[in-house]
């Protein structure tokens, strides 16, 4: 193995938005998430939407646009 090319394996802290801390090893020294396993809706059985930045309002304003049919040309019966 080639040495000095691997990044450094330090201790890391993973913060959720909900505010839960998890302490692990990683080569980056902070991680930031949006849902962790104590507030995702799989794991807690509550139902929640999750939006961020609103994506969900994203998608609808993008897509409802590709819902309306054009309208065709009729052909001339001759």
């Amino acid at each position: 193995m080639k040495k000095k090319i691997h990044p450094k394996y330090v201790p890391c802290v993973i913060t959720c938005a909900c505010g839960n801390k998890v302490e692990t090893r990683s080569t980056v020294a902070k991680i930031s998430v949006d849902l962790c396993s104590q507030c995702h809706p799989f794991f807690t059985g509550k139902q929640k939407i999750v939006d961020s930045a609103g994506r969900v309002e994203k998608f609808v304003k993008r897509y409802a646009k590709k819902r309306v049919p054009k309208p065709r040309a009729k052909k001339k019966k001759e």
